[in-house]
């Protein structure tokens, strides 16, 4: 029996969990939260399933972005896929939650494989796979040389099933290396993966027409929340400090008048954020009544968001958002859309 992974390998009552236990799981959630955590991994998992026919794995490309050495994005399509997936490895499957001890034959392309076609800089620590629905992992550059952890096509000599986290399928060889269960452990198997982040990428924000630097954020006024974040993996638990610009700010910058029933889209890099059936919006009254912040900086220092914690640009939200005031639709954990895109009108 294989689990179908809800934004992560796990069955809902674990998943749930996880999603509070980012750092060191010190809050524990009330049996309230926990329903509501498992009432909403349900609906995402209902439309993870309606988007997984849509996209056969011939359709499917892996991008490789962020601070690579030509400053572009390379996609490989999933013919090119087939043709670099030489690489086994053998190893127990976390998602095969009734034969947690059956060894697999993985086969697929080594990560350190396209890292030493990329030739990325010397200065990059961590890359960062991140999935269909969102969800990201993030492995130190030092373990992907030294170790074969795989981007997974096939399973036993077949084609991962989407619903059991194919087409592409990061695996961690627990088995020959039991060393790297303990540092990356089954949160960090990434299923339909999509994007591959090269350290993390300089800030760029399309609003509407236009493209933002961070320099052109800078300039906004700047706003500091203290909340208790939604993103689901990367973040320490309890309260965070986010700092930032408020969306209706960057909207009056750029020229973006709505009207009172107005929406915007908001636009993620995950696929799951690209759904016109189903997309993240925010309405006029969700913008005036509270702050909804694009957090460009985290912490007291003010540091930088890296793509390990869905950065550079994350979507945030205050209190007063959290607590429904005002809010057209309701806010759910979806609406943190961490590497965060744009805005269109």
């Amino acid at each position: 029996m294989w689990v179908n992974p809800v934004g992560k390998n796990l069955p809902l009552v674990s998943l749930v969990t996880s999603i509070v236990c980012l750092g060191a799981c010190t809050n524990q959630p009330t049996d309230k939260q926990l329903e509501a955590w498992r009432t909403e991994a349900i609906a995402l998992n209902a439309q993870m399933v309606k988007a997984n026919t849509k996209t056969s794995p011939e359709e499917w490309n892996l991008v490789i972005e962020g601070q690579v050495t030509k400053g572009k994005a390379v996609t490989l399509s999933w013919q090119q896929l087939q043709a670099l997936a030489t690489n086994h490895v053998k190893t127990t499957d976390p998602n095969a939650v009734l034969n947690q001890e059956e060894i697999f034959d993985f086969r697929g392309i080594r990560v350190s494989t396209l890292l030493k076609k990329l030739a990325i800089a010397s200065d990059i620590t961590n890359i960062t796979f991140v999935c269909f629905d969102g969800y990201q992992a993030t492995i130190s550059v030092k373990d992907l040389l030294a170790y074969p952890i795989t981007l997974a096509i096939a399973r036993n000599g077949k084609p991962i099933p989407r619903d059991q986290g194919g087409p592409i399928y990061l695996v961690i060889p627990h088995t020959q290396y039991p060393n790297l269960k303990k540092k990356y452990n089954e949160l960090s198997w990434a299923f339909y993966v999509t994007h591959m982040i090269i350290g993390t990428e300089p800030v760029k924000l399309r609003v509407g027409k236009r493209e933002l630097d961070l320099a052109a954020l800078d300039k906004l006024p700047q706003v500091t929340i203290l909340e208790n974040v939604g993103y689901r993996m990367g973040w320490p638990s309890g309260e965070v400090k986010l700092h930032g610009v408020r969306v209706r700010d960057i909207l009056a910058f750029a020229g973006i008048q709505l009207p009172a029933n107005g929406e915007i889209v908001v636009r993620g890099k995950a696929p799951i954020y690209h759904d016109p059936s189903n997309p993240v919006r925010l309405g006029s009254t969700d913008l005036r009544e509270c702050d909804i912040l694009v957090a460009t900086r985290w912490g007291n220092d003010k540091q930088p968001i890296p793509a390990k914690m869905g950065g550079p640009l994350t979507l945030a939200f205050s209190s007063e958002c959290q607590a429904g005031t005002g809010f057209s639709r309701p806010l759910n954990r979806q609406r943190w859309v961490t590497f965060l895109e744009g805005f269109y009108p």
